[in-house]
């Protein structure tokens, strides 16, 4: 049995507009993070309090939304406070 859960869409083009500095959500992670580049069929992200970046393919990448966003800020501040990031 495959383990996997199916991708949603089995044709994932990639959003036209994922250049670097466009926060998105990560379908495939359910992770937020900053583009910061591509490299070959890869996207670079980076988590939005610093860290360490992971690759997403771009068909599995979209624009975060405003509430998204929000979370994501308010968990990388969180973080700050308690001392897990400089």
């Amino acid at each position: 049995m495959n383990d996997v859960p199916p991708h949603p869409n089995p044709n994932p083009q990639p959003h036209p507009r994922l250049t670097p500095g466009t926060v998105v959500r990560d379908e495939l992670r359910d992770r937020i993070g900053e583009v910061m580049g591509a490299e070959g069929p890869y996207l670079h992200l980076r988590p939005l309090g610093g860290g360490r970046e992971w690759d997403a393919e771009p068909g599995r990448v979209r624009p975060a939304t405003a509430a998204e966003r929000l979370s994501a800020a308010v968990a990388a501040a969180n973080a700050v406070s308690r001392g897990e990031r400089a």
